[in-house]
């Protein structure tokens, strides 16, 4: 079933509550789109001890790590790809950003490393097992 709007954030933030280890005192950065307005999703984050931080309105700097991303994988993914059908593109999205920008992508940002190797990083240094 492809989800869209609403139910994909909230369907994606419950699959992360399940499969990552979250701690009291997370932030969730976002834009003001209606997905991530509405009671459900912020009831969600609230009842799971994550606090909510929106963008101003008009201010895309206030989201510059999330603005980033989505450019990152516009320009080096989706705009060079045809997907047949929805599925085909869910489950190629997925395979990008997991197989590949978190596992194999190294991030000036991030000293030259991937997002995988900075949360272990992370998660050793907080004694955290992953």
């Amino acid at each position: 079933m492809w989800l869209t709007g609403k139910n994909t954030v909230i369907a994606a933030l419950s699959i992360a509550l399940k499969t990552r280890s979250v701690k009291q005192g997370l932030i969730f950065h976002s834009d003001r789109g209606v997905q991530y307005a509405g009671q459900e999703f912020s009831s969600l984050l609230k009842s799971n001890g994550i606090t909510q931080s929106m963008s101003r309105k008009g201010n895309c700097w206030d989201n510059a790590v999330a603005e980033s991303f989505f450019k990152t994988l516009k320009t080096e993914f989706v705009y060079h790809k045809h997907f047949q059908n929805k599925e085909i593109a869910k489950f190629e999205l997925f395979r990008y950003i997991e197989g590949f920008y978190h596992a194999r992508r190294i991030h000036s940002a991030l000293g030259g490393k991937t997002p995988n190797q900075m949360e272990q990083f992370y998660l050793a240094k907080q004694n955290i097992a992953a």
